[in-house]
Protein backbone atom coordinates (compact mmCIF):
# COMPACT_ATOMS: atom_id res chain seq x y z
CA UNK A 1 0.00 0.00 0.00
CA UNK A 2 1.50 3.47 -1.22
CA UNK A 3 1.03 6.06 1.34
CA UNK A 4 -1.02 9.60 0.05
CA UNK A 5 -0.74 12.91 0.84
CA UNK A 6 -2.85 15.94 -0.78
CA UNK A 7 -1.60 18.99 -0.46
CA UNK A 8 -3.57 21.86 -0.98
CA UNK A 9 -1.75 25.45 -1.41
CA UNK A 10 -3.76 28.25 -0.55
CA UNK A 11 -2.78 31.96 -0.56
CA UNK A 12 -4.32 34.65 1.24
CA UNK A 13 -2.86 37.54 -1.36
CA UNK A 14 -3.73 37.42 -5.27
CA UNK A 15 -3.44 40.37 -7.77
CA UNK A 16 -7.17 39.74 -9.30
CA UNK A 17 -8.81 38.24 -5.49
CA UNK A 18 -7.33 38.94 -2.55
CA UNK A 19 -8.62 36.66 0.29
CA UNK A 20 -9.90 34.02 -1.92
CA UNK A 21 -9.69 31.00 0.07
CA UNK A 22 -11.72 32.43 2.58
CA UNK A 23 -14.33 33.51 -0.16
CA UNK A 24 -18.06 32.22 1.02
CA UNK A 25 -19.64 29.89 -1.27
CA UNK A 26 -23.45 28.40 -0.19
CA UNK A 27 -21.81 29.08 3.79
CA UNK A 28 -18.83 27.59 4.16
CA UNK A 29 -15.31 29.17 2.63
CA UNK A 30 -13.81 27.53 -0.77
CA UNK A 31 -10.87 26.10 1.39
CA UNK A 32 -13.34 24.07 3.35
CA UNK A 33 -15.48 22.78 0.13
CA UNK A 34 -12.46 21.91 -1.54
CA UNK A 35 -10.41 20.42 1.71
CA UNK A 36 -13.97 18.34 2.00
CA UNK A 37 -13.23 16.50 -1.58
CA UNK A 38 -10.20 15.87 -0.74
CA UNK A 39 -11.16 14.24 3.05
CA UNK A 40 -13.77 11.88 2.07
CA UNK A 41 -10.84 9.60 -0.26
CA UNK A 42 -10.26 7.13 1.90
CA UNK A 43 -6.52 6.34 3.69
CA UNK A 44 -5.03 10.02 2.71
CA UNK A 45 -3.72 12.02 4.94
CA UNK A 46 -4.84 15.99 3.69
CA UNK A 47 -3.24 19.27 4.77
CA UNK A 48 -3.63 22.90 3.66
CA UNK A 49 -0.39 24.55 3.12
CA UNK A 50 -0.53 27.73 3.56
CA UNK A 51 1.00 31.37 4.55
CA UNK A 52 -1.44 33.31 6.68
CA UNK A 53 -2.52 33.12 10.07
CA UNK A 54 -6.34 33.66 8.45
CA UNK A 55 -6.47 30.85 6.29
CA UNK A 56 -4.81 28.74 9.06
CA UNK A 57 -7.14 29.58 11.79
CA UNK A 58 -10.20 28.84 9.32
CA UNK A 59 -8.78 25.46 8.59
CA UNK A 60 -8.77 24.48 12.50
CA UNK A 61 -12.30 25.99 13.20
CA UNK A 62 -13.54 23.34 10.68
CA UNK A 63 -11.64 20.52 11.94
CA UNK A 64 -8.88 20.22 8.80
CA UNK A 65 -5.36 19.66 9.23
CA UNK A 66 -3.09 22.95 8.29
CA UNK A 67 0.56 23.53 8.20
CA UNK A 68 2.32 26.85 7.62
CA UNK A 69 4.69 27.28 5.18
CA UNK A 70 6.85 30.17 3.96
CA UNK A 71 5.74 33.21 2.06
CA UNK A 72 8.35 33.58 -0.68
CA UNK A 73 7.34 30.19 -2.39
CA UNK A 74 7.44 31.21 -6.11
CA UNK A 75 4.88 28.04 -7.11
CA UNK A 76 2.45 25.82 -5.66
CA UNK A 77 5.16 23.02 -6.32
CA UNK A 78 7.65 24.85 -4.60
CA UNK A 79 5.55 25.19 -1.34
CA UNK A 80 4.94 21.53 -1.73
CA UNK A 81 8.47 20.70 -1.49
CA UNK A 82 8.38 22.20 2.12
CA UNK A 83 5.39 20.16 3.16
CA UNK A 84 7.16 16.85 2.09
CA UNK A 85 10.12 17.65 4.77
CA UNK A 86 7.05 17.69 7.21
CA UNK A 87 4.78 14.91 6.00
CA UNK A 88 5.83 11.95 4.55
CA UNK A 89 4.14 9.60 1.99
CA UNK A 90 5.43 8.16 -1.15
CA UNK A 91 2.90 10.11 -3.79
CA UNK A 92 1.91 13.65 -3.26
CA UNK A 93 -1.10 14.74 -4.77
CA UNK A 94 -0.95 18.96 -5.48
CA UNK A 95 -4.73 20.21 -5.84
CA UNK A 96 -5.26 23.82 -5.75
CA UNK A 97 -7.24 25.04 -2.83
CA UNK A 98 -9.49 27.50 -5.65
CA UNK A 99 -11.32 24.51 -6.97
CA UNK A 100 -14.44 23.93 -5.25
CA UNK A 101 -15.90 22.03 -8.04
CA UNK A 102 -13.23 19.23 -8.32
CA UNK A 103 -14.55 15.91 -8.42
CA UNK A 104 -13.26 13.31 -6.37
CA UNK A 105 -13.59 10.51 -8.39
CA UNK A 106 -11.09 12.57 -10.76
CA UNK A 107 -8.90 12.49 -7.59
CA UNK A 108 -9.35 8.73 -7.34
CA UNK A 109 -8.86 7.99 -10.70
CA UNK A 110 -5.03 10.01 -10.47
CA UNK A 111 -4.54 8.43 -7.73
CA UNK A 112 -5.54 4.94 -8.71
CA UNK A 113 -3.12 5.09 -12.20
CA UNK A 114 -0.53 5.95 -10.59
CA UNK A 115 -0.45 3.49 -7.73
CA UNK A 116 -0.86 0.77 -10.64
CA UNK A 117 2.26 2.01 -12.75
CA UNK A 118 4.92 2.94 -10.11
CA UNK A 119 7.75 3.57 -13.56
CA UNK A 120 4.94 7.29 -13.99
CA UNK A 121 6.48 9.99 -11.83
CA UNK A 122 4.16 12.62 -12.47
CA UNK A 123 0.45 12.67 -13.33
CA UNK A 124 -2.30 15.19 -14.45
CA UNK A 125 -5.56 15.50 -15.88
CA UNK A 126 -7.39 16.71 -18.95
CA UNK A 127 -10.24 16.44 -20.93
CA UNK A 128 -11.51 17.57 -24.54
CA UNK A 129 -12.61 21.08 -25.00
CA UNK A 130 -13.41 22.82 -28.33
CA UNK A 131 -11.95 24.70 -30.75
CA UNK A 132 -13.34 27.81 -30.02
CA UNK A 133 -12.15 27.20 -26.27
CA UNK A 134 -8.97 26.48 -27.26
CA UNK A 135 -7.83 29.74 -28.05
CA UNK A 136 -8.25 31.74 -24.88
CA UNK A 137 -5.05 31.85 -23.69
CA UNK A 138 -6.17 31.03 -19.82
CA UNK A 139 -7.03 27.68 -20.59
CA UNK A 140 -3.80 25.86 -20.50
CA UNK A 141 -3.48 22.96 -23.39
CA UNK A 142 -1.95 20.19 -23.79
CA UNK A 143 -0.80 17.51 -26.55
CA UNK A 144 -0.47 13.64 -25.48
CA UNK A 145 1.19 11.00 -27.38
CA UNK A 146 -0.66 7.04 -27.45
CA UNK A 147 0.44 6.03 -24.60
CA UNK A 148 -0.65 9.10 -22.71
CA UNK A 149 2.55 11.22 -22.06
CA UNK A 150 2.51 14.72 -22.32
CA UNK A 151 4.33 16.00 -25.10
CA UNK A 152 4.16 19.97 -24.22
CA UNK A 153 1.42 22.10 -22.43
CA UNK A 154 0.91 25.80 -23.66
CA UNK A 155 -1.24 28.71 -23.49
CA UNK A 156 -1.85 28.62 -27.04
CA UNK A 157 -4.13 25.81 -29.52
CA UNK A 158 -2.01 23.35 -29.86
CA UNK A 159 -1.88 21.39 -32.37
CA UNK A 160 -1.59 23.94 -35.04
CA UNK A 161 -4.40 23.83 -37.78
CA UNK A 162 -2.15 24.40 -40.97
CA UNK A 163 -5.24 22.52 -43.20
CA UNK A 164 -8.69 24.08 -42.61
CA UNK A 165 -10.05 21.11 -44.11
CA UNK A 166 -9.08 19.32 -41.04
CA UNK A 167 -10.49 19.23 -37.55
CA UNK A 168 -8.36 19.29 -34.78
CA UNK A 169 -8.80 17.15 -31.26
CA UNK A 170 -8.45 19.60 -28.20
CA UNK A 171 -7.34 18.91 -24.35
CA UNK A 172 -7.75 21.08 -21.99
CA UNK A 173 -5.20 20.70 -18.75
CA UNK A 174 -6.34 20.12 -15.40
CA UNK A 175 -4.06 21.62 -12.85
CA UNK A 176 -3.82 18.78 -10.11
CA UNK A 177 -0.42 17.03 -10.28
CA UNK A 178 0.58 13.52 -8.52
CA UNK A 179 4.17 12.99 -7.99
CA UNK A 180 6.25 11.17 -6.21
CA UNK A 181 8.37 12.01 -3.42
CA UNK A 182 11.84 11.31 -5.34
CA UNK A 183 10.94 13.81 -7.89
CA UNK A 184 9.84 16.58 -5.23
CA UNK A 185 13.02 15.50 -3.71
CA UNK A 186 14.96 17.02 -6.85
CA UNK A 187 12.26 19.55 -7.75
CA UNK A 188 14.16 22.79 -6.40
CA UNK A 189 17.28 21.76 -7.97
CA UNK A 190 15.83 22.20 -11.29
CA UNK A 191 16.87 24.40 -13.66
CA UNK A 192 14.15 27.53 -14.61
CA UNK A 193 13.67 26.74 -18.35
CA UNK A 194 13.15 29.33 -20.83
CA UNK A 195 9.71 28.34 -21.94
CA UNK A 196 8.32 28.06 -18.76
CA UNK A 197 9.43 31.37 -18.14
CA UNK A 198 7.78 32.27 -21.73
CA UNK A 199 4.52 30.34 -21.01
CA UNK A 200 4.59 31.03 -16.88
CA UNK A 201 3.89 27.09 -17.03
CA UNK A 202 5.75 25.42 -14.07
CA UNK A 203 4.80 22.34 -15.38
CA UNK A 204 7.65 22.80 -17.99
CA UNK A 205 10.44 22.92 -15.85
CA UNK A 206 9.75 19.39 -15.87
CA UNK A 207 9.29 18.44 -19.40
CA UNK A 208 12.46 20.24 -20.26
CA UNK A 209 14.72 18.53 -17.17
CA UNK A 210 13.23 15.50 -19.05
CA UNK A 211 11.06 14.23 -16.95
CA UNK A 212 7.76 12.42 -17.96
CA UNK A 213 4.64 13.78 -16.95
CA UNK A 214 1.80 11.27 -18.04
CA UNK A 215 -1.93 12.93 -18.49
CA UNK A 216 -5.48 11.09 -17.73
CA UNK A 217 -8.75 11.80 -19.39
CA UNK A 218 -11.27 12.55 -17.10
CA UNK A 219 -14.89 14.20 -17.76
CA UNK A 220 -14.99 17.98 -18.21
CA UNK A 221 -14.46 20.05 -15.33
CA UNK A 222 -16.04 23.32 -13.66
CA UNK A 223 -14.48 25.73 -13.26
CA UNK A 224 -11.89 27.58 -11.09
CA UNK A 225 -11.90 30.70 -9.26
CA UNK A 226 -9.65 33.28 -10.22
CA UNK A 227 -11.93 36.63 -9.85
CA UNK A 228 -14.60 37.49 -8.05
CA UNK A 229 -16.84 37.03 -11.19
CA UNK A 230 -15.48 33.03 -11.33
CA UNK A 231 -16.89 33.15 -7.87
CA UNK A 232 -20.19 33.94 -8.93
CA UNK A 233 -20.56 31.58 -11.45
CA UNK A 234 -19.25 28.70 -9.35
CA UNK A 235 -22.27 29.50 -6.81
CA UNK A 236 -24.88 29.28 -9.63
CA UNK A 237 -23.54 26.35 -10.42
CA UNK A 238 -23.87 24.48 -7.36
CA UNK A 239 -27.43 26.40 -6.89
CA UNK A 240 -28.17 24.71 -10.41
CA UNK A 241 -29.38 28.32 -11.68
CA UNK A 242 -26.97 27.55 -14.81
CA UNK A 243 -24.26 25.31 -16.71
CA UNK A 244 -20.93 26.37 -15.74
CA UNK A 245 -19.96 27.56 -19.78
CA UNK A 246 -23.40 29.25 -21.40
CA UNK A 247 -23.13 32.10 -19.95
CA UNK A 248 -19.87 33.66 -21.47
CA UNK A 249 -20.63 31.74 -24.39
CA UNK A 250 -23.90 33.39 -25.77
CA UNK A 251 -23.84 36.85 -24.15
CA UNK A 252 -22.36 38.97 -26.88
CA UNK A 253 -24.03 37.02 -29.93
CA UNK A 254 -25.29 38.94 -32.55
CA UNK A 255 -25.88 36.62 -35.52
CA UNK A 256 -26.81 33.30 -35.50
CA UNK A 257 -26.09 31.55 -38.86
CA UNK A 258 -28.11 28.16 -38.84
CA UNK A 259 -28.38 25.09 -41.39
CA UNK A 260 -31.47 23.76 -42.77
CA UNK A 261 -31.60 20.05 -42.39
CA UNK A 262 -31.46 18.28 -39.38
CA UNK A 263 -31.62 21.45 -37.23
CA UNK A 264 -35.15 23.53 -38.24
CA UNK A 265 -36.12 20.17 -39.56
CA UNK A 266 -36.03 16.68 -38.60
CA UNK A 267 -33.76 15.70 -42.30
CA UNK A 268 -36.53 14.56 -43.84
CA UNK A 269 -37.14 15.76 -47.57
CA UNK A 270 -40.37 14.80 -48.82
CA UNK A 271 -40.33 14.19 -52.99
CA UNK A 272 -42.97 13.76 -55.82
CA UNK A 273 -41.95 13.23 -59.27
CA UNK A 274 -40.80 16.53 -59.87
CA UNK A 275 -38.32 16.28 -57.11
CA UNK A 276 -38.24 17.41 -53.57
CA UNK A 277 -41.86 19.29 -52.48
CA UNK A 278 -42.24 19.31 -48.96
CA UNK A 279 -39.97 19.64 -45.45
CA UNK A 280 -41.11 19.79 -41.89
CA UNK A 281 -40.78 22.44 -39.76
CA UNK A 282 -41.47 23.05 -36.10
CA UNK A 283 -43.39 26.31 -34.89
CA UNK A 284 -41.72 26.49 -32.46
CA UNK A 285 -38.38 27.17 -33.71
CA UNK A 286 -39.94 29.72 -35.84
CA UNK A 287 -41.05 31.63 -32.98
CA UNK A 288 -37.67 31.45 -31.44
CA UNK A 289 -36.27 32.89 -34.96
CA UNK A 290 -38.82 36.27 -34.73
CA UNK A 291 -38.12 36.55 -31.22
CA UNK A 292 -34.30 36.62 -31.70
CA UNK A 293 -34.68 39.70 -34.52
CA UNK A 294 -37.21 41.24 -31.99
CA UNK A 295 -34.39 41.70 -29.49
CA UNK A 296 -32.36 42.77 -32.15
CA UNK A 297 -30.57 39.51 -33.01
CA UNK A 298 -29.81 38.62 -36.63
CA UNK A 299 -30.97 35.31 -37.86
CA UNK A 300 -29.47 33.88 -41.33
CA UNK A 301 -30.08 30.74 -43.14
CA UNK A 302 -27.52 28.63 -44.67
CA UNK A 303 -28.11 25.39 -46.49
CA UNK A 304 -26.94 23.33 -48.86
CA UNK A 305 -30.00 22.58 -50.53
CA UNK A 306 -32.42 24.79 -52.17
CA UNK A 307 -36.15 23.89 -52.64
CA UNK A 308 -39.61 26.28 -52.90
CA UNK A 309 -40.53 24.66 -49.59
CA UNK A 310 -37.80 26.08 -48.08
CA UNK A 311 -38.28 29.41 -49.68
CA UNK A 312 -41.53 29.64 -48.77
CA UNK A 313 -40.56 29.35 -45.71
CA UNK A 314 -38.47 31.63 -45.25
CA UNK A 315 -40.48 34.04 -46.90
CA UNK A 316 -42.99 33.07 -43.87
CA UNK A 317 -40.78 34.30 -41.46
CA UNK A 318 -39.29 37.08 -43.10
CA UNK A 319 -35.80 35.91 -42.85
CA UNK A 320 -34.16 38.25 -45.85
CA UNK A 321 -30.71 37.08 -44.87
CA UNK A 322 -29.73 33.10 -46.29
CA UNK A 323 -27.61 31.59 -49.06
CA UNK A 324 -29.27 28.00 -50.15
CA UNK A 325 -27.26 25.76 -52.52
CA UNK A 326 -24.22 26.81 -50.99
CA UNK A 327 -21.37 24.51 -52.23
CA UNK A 328 -18.69 25.98 -49.27
CA UNK A 329 -19.81 26.72 -46.37
CA UNK A 330 -16.73 28.34 -45.12
CA UNK A 331 -16.97 31.02 -47.26
CA UNK A 332 -20.69 31.98 -47.49
CA UNK A 333 -20.01 32.24 -43.39
CA UNK A 334 -17.53 34.73 -43.96
CA UNK A 335 -19.65 36.72 -46.69
CA UNK A 336 -22.81 37.08 -44.34
CA UNK A 337 -21.06 38.02 -41.29
CA UNK A 338 -19.88 41.04 -43.17
CA UNK A 339 -23.16 41.25 -44.90
CA UNK A 340 -24.26 42.00 -41.08
CA UNK A 341 -21.75 43.99 -40.35
CA UNK A 342 -20.60 42.22 -37.24
CA UNK A 343 -17.35 39.69 -36.04
CA UNK A 344 -16.85 36.48 -35.86
CA UNK A 345 -16.23 36.57 -32.38
CA UNK A 346 -19.86 37.79 -32.63
CA UNK A 347 -21.59 34.83 -34.61
CA UNK A 348 -22.73 31.48 -34.02
CA UNK A 349 -23.22 28.78 -36.05
CA UNK A 350 -26.22 26.02 -35.28
CA UNK A 351 -25.18 22.73 -37.87
CA UNK A 352 -25.67 19.23 -37.00
CA UNK A 353 -23.06 16.74 -39.49
CA UNK A 354 -19.94 16.96 -41.08
CA UNK A 355 -21.27 19.64 -44.12
CA UNK A 356 -21.08 21.95 -41.09
CA UNK A 357 -17.38 21.54 -40.07
CA UNK A 358 -16.07 24.10 -42.55
CA UNK A 359 -18.73 26.66 -40.97
CA UNK A 360 -17.48 26.24 -37.51
CA UNK A 361 -14.24 27.35 -38.37
CA UNK A 362 -15.86 30.47 -39.53
CA UNK A 363 -18.04 31.20 -36.42
CA UNK A 364 -16.77 31.97 -33.42
CA UNK A 365 -19.41 29.71 -31.48
CA UNK A 366 -20.24 26.17 -32.62
CA UNK A 367 -23.34 24.69 -31.36
CA UNK A 368 -24.87 21.42 -32.30
CA UNK A 369 -28.16 19.23 -31.63
CA UNK A 370 -28.65 16.28 -29.27
CA UNK A 371 -29.21 14.01 -32.06
CA UNK A 372 -25.87 15.10 -33.78
CA UNK A 373 -22.77 12.30 -34.44
CA UNK A 374 -20.30 12.49 -31.67
CA UNK A 375 -17.56 13.35 -33.42
CA UNK A 376 -19.67 16.56 -34.21
CA UNK A 377 -20.49 17.23 -30.90
CA UNK A 378 -16.89 17.02 -30.17
CA UNK A 379 -16.23 20.10 -32.53
CA UNK A 380 -18.64 22.23 -30.74
CA UNK A 381 -18.72 24.86 -27.99
CA UNK A 382 -22.39 24.05 -26.63
CA UNK A 383 -24.65 20.71 -27.05
CA UNK A 384 -28.75 21.34 -26.87
CA UNK A 385 -30.98 18.85 -25.59
CA UNK A 386 -33.57 18.76 -28.13
CA UNK A 387 -33.60 17.02 -31.61
CA UNK A 388 -32.93 18.60 -35.05
CA UNK A 389 -36.44 19.68 -36.01
CA UNK A 390 -38.09 19.03 -32.74
CA UNK A 391 -37.37 22.73 -31.54
CA UNK A 392 -33.71 22.89 -31.03
CA UNK A 393 -33.60 26.34 -32.35
CA UNK A 394 -36.08 27.26 -30.20
CA UNK A 395 -33.48 26.14 -27.06
CA UNK A 396 -30.89 27.68 -28.29
CA UNK A 397 -33.08 31.26 -29.09
CA UNK A 398 -34.25 31.14 -25.58
CA UNK A 399 -30.75 30.44 -23.81
CA UNK A 400 -29.18 33.57 -25.82
CA UNK A 401 -32.44 35.51 -24.85
CA UNK A 402 -31.52 35.28 -21.28
CA UNK A 403 -28.51 34.96 -21.38
CA UNK A 404 -28.59 38.81 -23.23
CA UNK A 405 -31.58 39.65 -20.51
CA UNK A 406 -34.57 39.35 -23.07
CA UNK A 407 -36.36 37.84 -20.29
CA UNK A 408 -39.69 39.65 -21.20
CA UNK A 409 -40.08 38.71 -24.59
CA UNK A 410 -40.48 35.10 -23.08
CA UNK A 411 -42.84 35.18 -19.68
CA UNK A 412 -44.25 39.10 -19.84
CA UNK A 413 -47.62 38.93 -21.41
CA UNK A 414 -48.00 43.00 -22.77
CA UNK A 415 -44.35 42.95 -23.76
CA UNK A 416 -45.09 39.66 -26.24
CA UNK A 417 -48.15 41.30 -27.16
CA UNK A 418 -46.43 44.57 -28.35
CA UNK A 419 -44.33 42.31 -30.73
CA UNK A 420 -47.06 39.88 -31.67
CA UNK A 421 -47.83 41.31 -35.15
CA UNK A 422 -44.49 40.48 -36.28
CA UNK A 423 -44.12 36.85 -35.10
CA UNK A 424 -44.58 34.40 -37.54
CA UNK A 425 -44.73 30.68 -36.15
Amino acid sequence: MQSVAIVIPARYSSSRFPGKPLADILGKPMIQHVYEKAASIKNTTVVVATDDDRILSVVHSFGGKGMMTRPDHASGTDRLVEVMNEIDADLYINLQGDEPLVRVEDLELLIKAMTADTSIEVGTLYHAISAHQAKDPNTVKVVTSHSGRACYFSRSPIPFTRDKDRQASYKQHVGVYAYRKSILEKYTQLDESHIETVEQLEQLRLLDSDVDIYAFEVMPTGPGVDTPKDLEKVISILKGEQSDNEKSLLSDIELVITDVDGVLTDGGIYYDEHGECMKRFHVRDGLGIKLLQQAGVKVAVLSGRDSKALRKRLADLGIDIFNLGVKNKEVACKDIIKQVGTTKANTLYIGDDSIDLPAFISCGLAVTVADAPEYIKSQCDLILDTQGGFGAFRELADKILMEQGNFKLLDDPSTFLKVHAAVTQ
